[in-house]
């Protein structure tokens, strides 16, 4: 087991690193939208959260060689569940025809307040 943390990731908020790699799978921490330079939440709405979460996680893979294209598996956590198709139409812009199998669940609130949060698993190589 390696613990990876990430430059230019945004820094962890708590205890935990960007991402542990173990056997042929990477663990990514979830996401939230902040701006790895300001450490602040981007975006007012669901869309531009989305975005900022996935291009975070971009990052982490990045940082280890992978892409989304590598994930294998999804969580996404929504702060209201009314944001879900919001949340879907970034989604599959961002991941394109790769379909990772993916849970999403509701709840009340996410670290610092945000919209989404979304954790990933991706395979090596």
């Amino acid at each position: 087991m390696q613990i990876q943390n990430i430059d230019g990731a945004p820094e962890a908020i708590g205890p935990y690193c960007h991402a542990i790699k173990s056997g042929n799978f990477v663990f990514c921490s979830g996401q939230t939208p902040l701006d790895p330079e300001t450490m602040e939440l981007i975006g007012s709405d669901i869309g531009e959260q989305t975005e900022r979460v996935l291009k975070n996680l971009e990052i982490v893979l990045g940082g280890l060689g992978l892409s989304l294209q590598n994930v294998v598996k999804t969580t996404v956590f929504l702060k209201d569940m009314a944001d879900f198709q919001g949340m879907n139409k970034v989604y599959k812009q961002m991941f394109g025809d790769h379909r990772p199998a993916r849970t999403t669940v509701s709840v009340k609130q996410n670290p610092l307040d945000a919209l989404v949060e979304i954790e990933c698993i991706a395979e090596l190589g």
